[in-house]
């Protein structure tokens, strides 16, 4: 931490003398105090996020759940040592990057361990599912994870100095998970593989059935619904858009912000009083928890651009007002700053965008990468529709979160188009909308679970962090929840609406429509056969035998359907 003293003083004074010149974009001065106070929320959530990710991977995993907490143990000595090595300072957004790939390192367990379980109730030995499971996830995990990647580098080129930390986390922190959960774990699991006791499904979670049956539902049948679901969502939050606008905060408006922190609660209309001495028109608000009427403990303030002695001014006066021991920061962003950021965050956003869609084309197929690009503006237009109707202040840690949805967001849509590419070859005569259905109940479970651990840890950041952290914190939530959401709901039948126009599999859809007629139109025949027929001596037999030759028949056509290769789509 003295590593990190230094380093923050001396940037804090090189921005000190940079403001007397005429060339200042930003400056900041903030009190040892409040950035001590601010780590150790950032610590105490990540500790916090840590905990329950374990709890989370012991209750649903078991024994896997075990071995999936060692890996993480093991991934966090690898990122301590990765920081000493590298010598990172941690800075707020660093930490939130940090807090961020305690659920990546948790998501590529979750994505082999499922594997494993799937292959163990399939049939297979746990010595022999445990290859086949990380032979089939480590494709899955290397497609996704590289995804999430390329966003955290292009975040680090584009960005301030301040998020450059939280992208250098986010990767240092994406690599070290693919090793600890592709060689650290699968270690111990071979190991572990040789034991009697180890060969059994219920102690590994394995047993019941893969997808619970109220998952197994008709999602393609359904994609219509979907779409308009999201299509008010967004509507919803176009509206807000054009009524309310943003609440844009200094760094893209240009001004002085001054943050402040007292031992008493304190009224807005104090503060603003006090405020209005040296400046016109403040923006005052209270964060954090409501103490009485109007009262707050923490406090921030906007106005336009003070100089250095009117700022020095104002926090004597605060001091003077509400004590000498509180904490105080300041901020000072000229206008020009601020286009530049705006411009810097539309810029990254299409050129991870154009490196997403030439990764995807080149893993799986364009008509992939295409549903993947909708989705992502779909989770990006929620994300600034939601931003827009709470209110909340949009500042540079807010654009490095939604950037990071970017990556992260098709994190579950790529493990669902993994699988549904796996699936194609294997379920040669079925229609697309079969075959991403049997995708998706074969990885909602997945899906769901990853998208879970993950926000697991971010919660911890929204209720244990510090304001800035609770704000970058916020923007992740949204995110992934509205990724997880276009995942299943909008980017696989945008996929299948696509595919299902090609030839071949429009012919599919053909001949599963004329195979359902030809049954309807047999059943027809042998009830209207039965019902023509001259009575015999014995009615009832004659009814009997008639409807079991038609059962006979129908069960020779299963049985010849099962032994197909896409017999399992039936």
């Amino acid at each position: 931490m003295r590593g990190t003293s230094r380093s923050c003083s001396t940037e804090s004074s090189s921005r000190r003398r940079s403001s007397t010149t005429s060339r200042t974009r930003t400056a900041s001065n903030v009190s040892a105090t409040l950035g001590k106070d601010s780590l150790s929320q950032a610590k105490t959530a990540a500790l916090i996020g840590l905990l329950v990710v374990a709890i989370f991977l012991l209750v649903l995993y078991r024994f896997l759940g075990v071995v999936a907490v060692i890996g993480l143990g093991i991934y966090a000595a690898f990122l301590y040592a990765a920081i000493l090595i590298f010598g990172v300072t941690l800075t707020l957004p660093g930490f939130a990057g940090l807090i961020l790939t305690i659920g990546v390192a948790a998501d590529a367990n979750v994505v082999i361990f499922e594997r494993i379980k799937e292959e163990v109730r399939s049939g297979k030995s746990v010595r022999a599912a445990i290859s086949a499971g990380y032979s089939k996830g480590f494709r899955t995990i290397i497609d996704a994870n590289v995804v999430t990647v390329i966003t955290a580098l292009v975040l680090f080129a584009v960005a301030t100095a301040q998020v450059k930390g939280f992208a250098l986390m986010l990767m240092i922190g994406t690599v070290i998970s693919l090793v600890t959960a592709v060689a650290a774990t699968r270690a111990m699991l071979g190991l572990l593989a040789g034991f009697r006791w180890f060969d059994n499904p219920k102690f590994m979670g394995a047993h019941g059935q893969q997808t619970a049956k109220w998952l197994q539902i008709d999602f393609m049948r359904r994609r219509y619904l979907w779409f308009a679901i999201s299509g008010v969502i967004i509507a919803i939050g176009i509206g807000s858009l054009a009524t309310r606008g943003l609440n844009l905060g200094i760094d893209f408006k240009g001004g002085t912000q001054v943050t402040f922190k007292t031992t008493k609660p304190v009224s807005l209309s104090t503060v603003r009083t006090e405020t209005a001495k040296f400046a016109t028109e403040p923006v005052v608000q209270g964060r954090g928890k409501v103490v009485g009427a109007d009262s707050y403990k923490n406090f921030q303030l906007r106005m336009r651009t003070l100089r250095s002695a009117q700022i020095t001014r104002l926090t004597t006066d605060l001091k003077n007002r509400f004590g000498q021991n509180i904490s105080i920061g300041s901020q000072v962003v000229s206008s020009s700053f601020g286009r530049q950021i705006a411009r810097s965050a539309v810029i990254a956003i299409l050129f991870s965008l154009f490196l997403i869609v030439l990764y995807i084309a080149i893993r799986f197929d364009f008509k992939f990468a295409v549903p993947v690009i909708i989705a992502l503006l779909h989770d990006l237009a929620i994300t600034i529709g939601v931003y827009s109707l709470t209110g909340r202040e949009v500042t540079n840690s807010t654009v490095a979160a939604v950037l990071t949805v970017l990556g992260y967001s098709i994190y579950d849509t790529i493990i669902i188009f993994d699988r549904i590419r796996e699936n194609v070859p294997l379920m040669r005569r079925a229609p697309f909308a079969t075959i991403a259905n049997v995708s998706l109940w074969e990885t909602i479970r997945r899906s769901l679970a990853t998208t879970f651990i993950t926000l697991l840890p971010i919660i911890s950041l929204l209720i244990f962090g510090g304001a800035t952290l609770k704000d970058f914190a916020f923007a992740l939530i949204v995110g992934i929840v509205s990724g997880a959401y276009s995942s299943i709901f909008i980017a696989a039948p945008l996929l299948t609406s696509w595919k299902e126009r090609e030839p071949e599999y429009a012919r599919r859809i053909e001949t599963a429509t004329d195979t359902a007629a030809e049954r309807q139109a047999e059943l027809d025949a042998a009830e209207g056969a039965a019902a023509a027929a001259p009575a015999p001596d014995s009615p009832v037999a004659t009814v009997e035998r008639v409807a079991s030759q038609t059962q006979a028949k129908r069960e020779q056509r299963r049985q010849r359907r099962r032994a197909r290769p896409h017999g399992r789509a039936r």
